[in-house]
C-alpha cells in the first residue's frame, strides 16, 4: 500500500513538473519569437530608426544599433502617437511610417560617399530654407529620377542634366552643405519618400513654365509643389 501511495505521489509530482516545463517552454518560445522579429533588423537599420526617433523627440538613448528596451519603448511611443499597433516591433506599417526600408539590400550600399555628398549639396542649394521633410522630398525627387527611364541613371547625371536644377546654373551647387542636408539625403537613400514618387518639383510663385504646372501634383510641402 505504501509503494502504491509513493508511486501515486511521484506521478502527481511529475505531472506538475511537466505542466511547469510546458509553461516555461511556451514563455520561452513566445519571447523568442519577439526577439527574432527584432533581431531581423540589421545594425544599420536599427541605427537609422534610433536616429530618426531621436531627431523627432521619441528617443533619448545612444545611437548604437542595439534594439534594447529604450529603443523598443521609443518605437511604442511613436506607434501610439501615429495610430499604429503598439507592440514595439518595427514591422511593415511602422517601417513605412518611419520612412525606412526593411530590405537588407539598402539603396545606401550602391551609392558612394561622393554621391551622398553631391546629393546633400543639391538639397542644401535647392531647399535649405525648407523644412526637414521638404529637404528629404527634394532628395527623393533626385533619387526617383535616377530610377526613372526618363532621366539619367546616376545621381550626378540627374543633377547635372542641362537646365534640370537652378542651383547648377547659378553656381549654388558648390556651396558647402550642412549636417541637416546630409541627414535629409541619407534619409531619402534609406527609402523615405514623402513625395509619393514625384519626379518634379517647383515653386508656384516663381515658376514660369506652363508645362510644369500641368503635371499631376502628388503633394505640396512648404514652398514646393511635387508632381509626376
Amino acid at each position: 500500500m505504501k509503494k502504491k501511495f509513493l508511486s501515486f505521489t511521484f506521478a502527481i509530482l511529475f505531472a506538475f513538473m511537466a505542466i511547469g516545463a510546458g509553461v516555461v517552454a511556451t514563455t520561452y518560445f513566445s519571447n523568442s519569437s519577439v526577439e527574432v522579429v527584432e533581431a531581423a533588423l540589421t545594425t544599420s537599420q536599427t541605427k537609422t530608426i534610433q536616429t530618426k526617433l531621436k531627431r523627432w523627440g521619441y528617443y533619448t538613448g545612444s545611437v548604437d544599433g542595439v534594439y534594447g528596451p529604450k529603443t523598443k519603448e521609443a518605437v511604442k511611443l511613436f506607434q501610439r502617437k501615429n495610430g499604429l499597433a503598439v507592440d514595439g516591433i518595427v514591422g511593415k506599417k511602422t517601417a513605412a511610417a518611419l520612412g525606412i526600408s526593411l530590405s537588407t539590400s539598402s539603396t545606401t550600399n550602391s551609392i558612394s560617399n561622393a554621391d551622398l555628398n553631391l546629393l546633400a549639396k543639391c538639397v542644401y542649394a535647392e531647399a535649405r530654407g525648407e523644412s526637414y521633410v521638404g529637404q528629404v522630398a527634394v532628395a527623393s525627387v533626385i533619387l526617383n529620377r535616377v530610377k526613372s527611364p526618363k532621366f539619367p541613371n546616376t545621381i550626378s547625371g540627374v543633377i547635372y542634366q542641362p537646365y534640370a536644377f537652378t542651383c547648377v546654373n547659378d553656381g549654388q551647387i558648390n556651396l558647402t552643405p550642412n549636417q541637416t542636408a546630409f541627414n535629409a539625403a541619407q534619409d531619402a537613400m534609406n527609402g523615405w519618400d514623402p513625395t509619393y514618387g514625384a519626379i518634379y518639383y517647383y515653386n508656384p510663385k516663381t515658376a514660369t513654365s506652363s508645362w510644369i504646372r500641368s503635371r499631376t501634383t502628388t503633394i505640396t510641402i512648404g514652398k514646393h509643389v511635387f508632381a509626376v
